[in-house]
């Protein structure tokens, strides 16, 4: 788990709310009693931070606290084990990955039971969101009309085109693609992860592949053309609460599995249209979300 908004972080990390007190009976949340939210530094997981917020607030809890930004899964997953944190917005197939580099595991379904069975006992994984943001790979419509379709078809034009990603691509996904799919790019260029570099570079010409994301509303407004995974390189990444075990009470972990239930990959995508190009409020976003969905 995740990207983009980097211009307009810091006005998000400056949204921290707290209010009132713990409920009677609750769980001990923070060292003052709070439940305390973390993201880490991207938009997105900024966005869902604040629907978590909501969605506690909803389900009855009085003290709840936002983050500013806390950095990288890293800084994160020691947070939440000191209890400086409760809860944090992660995506299923990086986090296990995390806590297992030996899985391969891919599918939504099988990232999702092994995350459960690998994540460490202070930990707890609430039910994931049907909503995924995974890495794909997109290609110009010209060539998609050209027989490019799949990772499959383009194994074999790889030689002939330039990828451009982030910087760690060739560390993560060099080898598996070319084990898997037959793919050797003619040249590999470090763009952005899945920002306005890449995709100026695709809708130019300078790259003919791109790895974006499957929330990206850059993808349809350029007219991109996704390319099917069809041997599942990439792991599933669905929106998954992760949590400090004994930081919510059982009320306050149902209030957040509605809104996972809720959240599904096109909502995703049109929230983050909402943030990162609209310049909405991500609290308006997130009260919006949730009582559009009867969660409010």
């Amino acid at each position: 788990m995740k990207r983009m908004w980097i211009a307009i972080l810091s006005s998000v990390a400056l949204l921290a709310t707290a209010c009132g007190n713990p409920l009677e009976g609750g769980a001990e949340g923070g060292p003052t009693g709070e439940i305390i939210i973390g993201a880490s530094d991207v938009g997105e997981s900024l966005l869902l931070a604040q629907i978590y917020a909501g969605a506690l607030r909803n389900a009855g809890a009085e003290n709840v606290t936002v983050r500013p930004p806390v950095g990288s899964r890293e800084v994160v997953v020691k947070a939440l084990q000191d209890r400086s944190l409760s809860v944090v917005p992660d995506y299923s197939g990086n986090l296990l990955q995390y806590f297992d580099k030996a899985s391969e595991a891919t599918t939504s379904e099988d990232v999702f039971a092994e995350l459960k069975q690998k994540v460490p006992e202070q930990f707890e994984v609430l039910p994931q969101a049907p909503a995924e943001d995974k890495d794909l790979l997109v290609v110009r419509k010209e060539l998609a009309d050209s027989g490019v379709r799949t990772f499959s078809d383009l194994g074999k034009r790889c030689g002939e085109l330039v990828f451009g990603g982030p910087g760690q691509w060739s560390d993560r996904w060099k080898e598996k693609i070319k084990a898997l799919y037959g793919c050797e790019f003619k040249e590999i260029r470090t763009t952005d992860t899945g920002g306005p570099v890449t995709v100026a570079a695709l809708r130019s010409g300078d790259i003919q592949v791109a790895d974006l994301f499957s929330t990206s509303s850059t993808i349809a407004s350029n007219g991109f053309v996704p390319l099917e995974d069809d041997k599942n390189m990439f792991p599933a990444q669905n929106i998954v609460p992760l949590v400090a075990k004994g930081t919510l009470s059982e009320r306050e972990i149902q209030g957040l599995n509605a809104a996972s239930a809720a959240l599904t990959t096109e909502k995703l995508t049109d929230l983050n249209v909402e943030f990162s190009e609209q310049k909405r409020n991500p609290l308006d976003i997130a009260e919006d979300f949730l009582k559009q969905n009867g969660l409010a």
